[in-house]
């Protein structure tokens, strides 16, 4: 064999040595080792400038993206207006020798020039085809004529030529049909390798051009001589060149590519090729493979052994298309076990296990990986080999490590409910099903061989099971959608069924099975409940002693007799949803194939066995009222109503503590006891309603006034908090956190939170009539307005139905109503009337206008819409967007708060809440029906709402802030926390069990957070009144309960369900539990779904995927240029900055660019590079320059304080005090900013200031974390101070050792004597009778008024972009990710699993295990200076490496010949590392740190 090295134009071997080019816009790192296609690029790159002393460009087209950057602008803050006219103009490209112009990348198409440039383009392929055919007629007679090679040669040459360069227009059928024989002829020229070479290259071109082609190229026998010069494989050229071939022939003939042997031609002899040609040659047989015949498998089936052999190699691409190929032929041969048994045999089990290990070198994308999944049920299902290999190879400890590290979240498609293909929980649980036999009653042969495999070898199915079932047990307890806890509990009922091992018996008990079924009897869906009804009577069949306790405890019978009381086996399927498209039934879903699409579960299937259980397995005495309770819950019950018996004493004698602390310790012993108490018998109890109570005082369950005669007992109520958290804190974090994990899965057990999911209300625009006349971008509703019955103040206007916008508020309904039926003095009613009918008439006309003039951009809806709505296509950015509704409704509420309403809404006789949309309005009123996932679909039918003039009542509206107006109590921060943003007390109608366990989670949650400032207030207090005698004991070491433990998994997952549906995530039209949740109850939900959320409501849902945080590097979709998120509804503007005035640049961006919705990309005066790196790079240069302590913005003057930034304390006569207001004002800006494009920030921000940020209230204790020395003196002043005011001893006080008088302080800010500290003279000293006043006076220079104006400015600089109140529903710590990223930088175990290779390095490569172990080595500023050179920014994106986003990748650079003399360089925008593959690990090392040191602060060409 020879390898003739002739030149291929269509094959690159391998991608330029140096891949410098790296626009802004352009650069995607290509795919592993996709040296297939040569990725040309256009100029810019932002290699650091001395890293390399060369600078080479490659100067190609950026073909493809120019469109997308039509509206990129370039701006200066030396002079913006003139960088903007330089922008829009064009100047020509260099060939890469001389300067680029910046702006090439970005104003390349006008969108004024598309249009001459198309004809003018147009008119040259016209006379370019005329020619072509011209040059085409003539070759062809040469070459059917000619015999001489040499002359051959020449004719086969400028074919090949012309056809590179012709469109199909050039080309007709005639042509290809004649030129078909001649090829193929030249093609088998056995004699002249030169000549097979060009023939061969001329049909590949030929089939491309003009794909009619193909049908004339097979007809002439083409694929036969293609075969042959493959299986003879003489030349190495001419045999990739029959690859290329056969791969454009196989997309448009893949039978005739099987039939001629194709698939074993392209395969034999595929190792010798390279990984570009490897991938060509399993494209061939992909194309193949998607058309088998059921007839002749030896066609396909003679390849497999070789496809199986494929999967084991690294190649990504490779291995996933042999991964289709073989999928694609087990659906083939499904029907035959015999065939099924011969895939296996060529190790195809081993390969594809293989595959699906998590630590597996390659890394399959989500849908094949799914396919694998299936691929192994579908052998599994049909072949006793496979049944039996899987078990062998311990399948379920691979399927458990893919349950356990898969998000749940994903495990719904938000399309469809059942989409198996596009969702891996579904493919798991199915293989999980199918590897578990079917009952009895659908015996055949294959299925008895599996279950006496099983009975034969018992341990196998014990190990299955001891894998698989703790982990269903937790997707059922993560609140998991219908489904997903379907499919886990079938296979749950499946294994219950098979096993006969106690091990079984014994996993059940310690997954709490009881509670899971008792949780599980309490949903909705007929379907779900059956089979836990299923699972319940097989275990107490087979092992009725173990579970009959455990099922009276955790509440199994009380569930199965509450479904016997409400008769809801007839009544749940009776509401079935029967939808117009197909949705395939969930007894159907985790069928392999099913040809019975009914449902199996009758209509009162679920009574029937309830029924059955009942009379078989307990008599009546279980439900008797006494009898049926366990001696934990009567003894719960009784300590519930000693404490409700407690709040009958006034709320100001002193037992209460006593008995309190004495009830408590009995609850606290039986929550931590031997016996333990089940989430039954805890909410049974009724100690959650009577804690809550006692605790609040009652105030949680009403609104809270000033007249309330109960507001006066708010201090007594913050002494009983203090309290409560010395007692549940007196032993660490251990009862707190038991108490928390109780209340959790309470509320998990108890909560009925309905998901609504609007399938079908499909995206469109439509015109909403009510409130204001306006296109929205998302469904109107149909609604009538009907006068009330009996109504007589108002005049009827239920004409017709008109198009309301579901997301107005029904106040702005009210005031759209009002002149349309209130009845007016006779004198103006006609006016009146004339008005209406004007207007009215003004917005049909509109309406019918907008019709005509848009009609090439209609799109009507279907016939079964609610009605025949137009729909426009405008300008995203022209249409207000819905969460821009709710923003503008808040900023407005406090306009209309004077403005009572004056009609009352009623849907079908019940009144619609007036706080919530319209559309949320109708979602509560719609949840009382039987189903789990309210459909959308109701909400697009007709509604037909009543009106009346609203009761006129007294203003006796909540206050906001109750504690506004108290005067500063100990408890105070606490409080304010507390009742500042209230639970909705419409939960407390809806779910009151629910609503009690909220606010004590929330109590507990505030009671964490707050912990050092209660237990610190505990301590001054005990020492006011003697309790303790040392200033040391005051010192307080608190252990808070982590925060994770207060997220509920539950609600976590169903806003997720949520978020994902496509109405919800494009209007931001949620339920309104999920609003009032986030509202009061934010811990509740974790960090990843809260920033989905905050995307949202903030920006809309053109940047819901926008922060790297949530973009999947595994997939491409959603992804922009250089992998960016996906924001193509934003424009990008270019701005110029200079590195010497970073701050004044800053402030002409933001000035320029803070209040736009737009993506600003940063580039340096003199520097070419720009793109997401140099942008990073600003805002980190930004972040530092704002750390100067000559600006005067912050303590101590100094930028390394281990407490962080916090403001200092200015007087409003200090002469520099405008000057530092203007820098926070621009910081705020900077911060929203750099949050609204998801960027990172380098600002050690305070705890202190961050709850600033949030809008939280500082109190004295807050100072620990802004200078704790401080903090520690003041608060032992403050409990000598206590105790004066207690002890009649009080001038015996002293201050360790000595009086107060002796410690000479003056009235004067300590750090900062310029700082008035209040209307004293100097000479006054600190004493006895003025230490509290000086106390207050520091508290309040440091935390209140001495940075108050400070803080104002901040957010309003920040309120510049959006409204800082979105960044409510997140704590202090999570503001900090979101705004500079994650703290640790490089977490060693998974660098792996989030770094790439390419181009000449593999994870197992010397130069690439060196590196991470210099990573290793580094310390953290080094740490920070390498993340620094690779992606312009010292710290990773919130999710660390596994977010950043391009992922980081690492490739070879070839550079001279000593790649000793070479720097390692980067393109950051593209998070692209070139490391020379250095001899030795010192070495490397060496010149990595030089690089990291010297190669920043400028982008350069490399």
């Amino acid at each position: 064999m020879e390898n003739r090295g002739q030149k291929r134009m269509e094959v690159v071997e391998e991608l330029p040595a140096d891949k410098r080019a790296c626009n802004s816009q352009d650069f995607r790192p290509s795919a592993s080792g996709s040296s297939a296609q040569a990725q040309t690029t256009n100029g810019t790159s932002s290699g650091h400038e001395n890293t390399e002393a060369e600078a080479q460009t490659t100067n190609g087209t950026s073909s493809g993206h120019e469109n997308t950057e039509a509206d990129m602008d370039t701006s200066s803050s030396a002079s913006a207006s003139a960088s903007a006219s330089a922008s829009a103009s064009h100047s020509s490209r260099s060939d890469g020798e001389q300067e680029q112009d910046k702006d090439s990348d970005y104003g390349s198409c006008d969108s004024d020039e598309v249009e001459p440039r198309h004809r003018v383009l147009q008119e040259y392929q016209r006379q370019r085809s005329s020619g072509d055919q011209g040059k085409l007629k003539s070759l062809l007679s040469s070459l059917s004529e000619e015999t001489d090679p040499s002359l051959q040669l020449t004719g086969l040459t400028e074919l090949c030529e012309v056809l590179s360069f012709c469109t199909e227009e050039s080309l007709s059928s005639q042509m290809a049909d004649s030129l078909s024989p001649v090829l193929v002829n030249l093609a088998k020229h056995e004699h002249n390798a030169d000549i097979m070479l060009l023939a061969i290259r001329a049909i590949t071109y030929l089939s491309d051009v003009y794909p009619r082609s193909v049908a004339f190229l097979v007809r002439h026998d083409t694929i036969p001589a293609l075969c042959q010069r493959l299986l003879t494989i003489e030349y190495l050229d001419v045999a990739e060149q029959c690859l290329q071939a056969l791969e454009k022939i196989s997309r448009d003939q893949p039978a005739a590519c099987l039939n001629a042997g194709a698939i074993m031609a392209v395969l034999s002899f595929i190792d010798f090729f390279s990984t570009s040609i490897q991938r060509v040659a399993i494209s061939t047989v992909v194309n193949i493979c998607r058309k088998l015949p059921s007839e002749s498998p030896s066609l396909f089936m003679d390849a497999v052994p070789i496809l199986c052999n494929l999967l084991q190699y690294e190649d990504r691409q490779l291995v996933e298309n042999v991964a289709i190929c073989l999928t694609k032929i087990a659906d083939r041969v499904s029907q035959s076990p015999a065939l099924l048994d011969q895939l296996c045999s060529h190790g195809l089990i081993h390969q594809s296990t293989h595959l699906l290990n998590l630590n597996s070198r390659t890394t399959l994308s989500q849908p094949v990986y799914n396919g694998v999944i299936g691929l192994l049920r579908k052998l599994s299902s049909g072949s006793a080999l496979a049944f039996r290999t899987l078990y062998e190879l311990n399948i379920g400890y691979r399927l458990k490590e893919i349950m356990s590290t898969y998000d749940i979240s994903h495990s719904v498609s938000s399309t469809h409910p059942i989409n198996a293909c596009s969702n891996q929980v579904h493919e798991v649980l199915k293989l999980v099903i199918e590897l578990l036999p079917a009952l009895p009653e659908e015996d055949s042969k294959l299925t008895l061989e599996k279950e006496s495999f099983l009975v034969n070898q018992p341990d196998l199915l014990q190990q299955f099971g001891a894998d698989m079932l703790p982990v269903m047990i937790q997707v059922l307890n993560s609140g998991a959608n219908v489904y997903v806890s379907y499919g886990c509990l079938s296979a749950i009922h499946k294994l219950t069924c098979l096993s006969k091992s106690y091990d079984l018996v014994e996993l059940l008990k310690n997954a709490n099975i009881s509670s899971v079924l008792a949780g599980v009897l309490a949903r909705k869906d007929p379907h779900v409940v059956f089979v836990a009804l299923q699972i319940a009577e097989v275990l107490l069949e087979k092992y009725r002693d173990t579970f009959l306790n455990c099922f009276i405890k955790e509440g199994v019978f009380f569930a199965i007799e509450a479904l016997l009381n409400s008769d809801r086996g007839s009544a749940d399927l009776s509401q079935k949803p029967v939808a117009k498209e197909s949705v395939q039934c969930l007894c159907q879903s985790f069928a392999l194939a099913s040809s019975s699409q009914t449902c199996k579960i009758e209509n009162d299937s679920v009574y029937i066995l309830a029924t059955r259980i009942k009379e078989r397995f307990f008599g009546p005495e279980v439900f008797d009222s006494e009898k049926g309770l366990t001696d934990v819950l009567r003894n719960l019950k009784n300590l519930s109503v000693a404490l409700n018996d407690l709040m009958n004493v006034p709320i100001d004698a002193h037992v209460h503590d006593e008995k309190f602390f004495s009830i408590w310790n009995q609850i606290g012993e039986r929550l931590n006891g031997r016996e333990s108490v089940s989430t039954f018998e805890f909410t049974k109890s009724g100690v959650v309603k009577s804690l809550a109570n006692y605790l609040s005082n009652g105030l949680y369950q009403r609104k809270l006034s000033k007249a309330d005669p109960e507001f006066e007992s708010l201090p007594y109520v913050g002494k009983r908090f203090e309290m409560f958290t010395r007692l549940l804190w007196s032993d660490g974090e251990a009862t707190s956190s038991v108490l928390v994990q109780k209340l959790q899965s309470s509320l998990s057990s108890l909560e009925t939170f309905p998901i609504v999911l609007n399938q079908t209300m499909k995206q469109r625009n439509s015109f909403a009539a009510v409130p204001n006349g306006r296109y929205t971008s998302y469904p109107s509703l149909r609604v009538r307005f009907v006068k009330a019955e009996g109504e007589t103040c108002l005049r009827d206007h239920s004409k017709d139905f008109v198009t309301v916008d579901p997301l107005c508020y029904l106040d702005d309904v009210d005031q759209y109503m009002w002149p349309k039926v209130h009845l007016e003095p006779l004198d103006s009613i006609e006016a009146k009337d004339q008005a209406i009918e004007c207007q009215s008439s003004q917005l049909q006309s509109t309406s019918i206008s907008c019709q005509g003039e848009s009609s090439s951009h209609m799109e009507i809806d279907s016939p079964d819409a609610p009605e025949s709505q137009v729909s426009q296509e405008e300008d995203p950015e022209q249409l207000p967007g819905p969460c821009d509704d709710s923003v503008q409704h808040d900023s407005s509420s406090s306009e209309k708060e004077d403005a009572l309403p004056r009609l009352l809404f009623r849907l079908e006789g019940l009144e619609l809440e007036r706080s919530v949309t319209v559309y949320q309005a109708i979602l509560l009123h719609k949840f009382k029906s039987e189903t789990e996932s309210t459909d959308g679909s109701k909400m697009s039918a007709s509604h037909s709402i009543t009106y009346e003039k609203a009761p006129q009542l007294a203003d006796s509206h909540e206050i906001p802030n109750p504690l506004g107006s108290m005067d500063n109590d100990e408890c105070h921060a606490f409080l304010s926390y507390l009742f500042a943003h209230r639970l909705a007390l419409r939960l407390k109608g809806t779910n009151p069990a629910a609503y009690d366990i909220l606010f004590l989670l929330k109590s507990l949650e505030g009671m964490n957070r707050f912990l050092f400032h209660l237990i610190c207030q505990e301590r001054i207090n005990a020492f006011g009144e003697g309790r303790l005698e040392n200033l040391d004991d005051l010192r307080v070491e608190v252990r808070p309960v982590p925060y994770a433990e207060f997220v509920s998994t539950k609600l976590t997952e169903k806003l997720e369900q949520q978020l994902r549906d496509s109405f919800a995530a494009s209007t931001c039209g949620l339920p309104p539990w999920f609003t009032e949740l986030m509202d009061s109850c934010p811990f509740l939900f974790s960090f990843e779904v809260k920033s989905k959320y905050f995307r949202l409501a903030a920006f809309g849902s053109q940047q819901v995927n926008h922060h790297p945080q949530h973009l999947s590097s595994s997939s491409g979709h959603g992804e922009g240029r250089e992998g960016r998120p996906a924001t193509a509804s934003l424009p990008r503007k270019k701005f110029l900055a200079f590195r010497e005035k970073i701050l004044d640049s800053a402030a002409q961006m933001m000035e320029l660019y803070g209040n736009q919705k737009v993506v600003i990309e940063v580039e340096y005066d003199e520097e070419v590079g720009t793109g997401l790196g140099p942008t990073l790079e600003f805002y980190t240069l930004v972040s530092r320059a704002f750390q100067n302590p000559d600006l005067g913005m912050w303590r101590s003057d100094r930028s390394s304080s281990p407490s962080g930034l916090f403001p200092r304390p200015w007087s409003c006569a200090s002469a520099a005090f405008p000057t530092v207001l203007k820098k926070f004002v621009l910081l705020g800006t900077v911060v929203a900013k750099a949050l609204q494009d998801g960027r990172v920030l380098d600002l050690p921000f305070s705890k202190a200031f961050y709850k600033l940020i949030l809008g939280q209230e500082l109190s004295s204790f807050d100072i620990h974390f802004v200078d704790p020395e401080l903090c520690k003196t003041l608060v032992e002043l403050q409990a000598v101070a206590r105790r004066r005011k207690v002890s009649a001893k009080a001038q015996e006080l002293s201050f360790r050792g000595a009086s107060i008088e002796d410690l000479c302080l003056e009235f004067t800010l300590p750090g900062y004597t310029d700082y008035d500290l209040g209307h004293r003279s100097d000479d006054d000293m600190v004493n006895l009778d003025n230490l509290e006043e000086y106390i207050k006076a520091i508290v309040n220079a440091t935390v209140c008024d001495g940075i108050e104006k400070q803080v104002e400015a901040f957010r309003s600089g920040f309120n510049k972009v959006f409204s800082i109140e979105h960044l409510r529903i997140f704590n202090e710590e999570e503001v900090e990710t979101m705004l500079c990223g994650e703290r640790d930088l490089f977490n060693m175990n998974e660098v792996l699993d989030h770094i790439k290779f390419d181009h000449g390095y593999t994870s197992s490569s010397p130069p690439v295990e060196n590196l991470l172990e210099i990573l290793h080595e580094f310390d953290k500023e080094q740490q920070r200076a390498f993340l620094q050179f690779v992606t312009g920014c010292p710290r990773l994106p919130p999710g660390g490496l596994a977010s950043l986003n391009p992922k980081l990748t690492i490739v070879r650079k070839h550079g001279s010949d000593s790649s000793e003399a070479d720097l390692p360089s980067v393109m950051t925008c593209a998070n692209y590392l070139k490391l020379p593959p250095y001899s030795s690990k010192e070495k490397m090392k060496e010149k990595l740190i030089y690089a990291i040191t010297e190669g920043q602060g400028s982008f350069h060409l490399s």
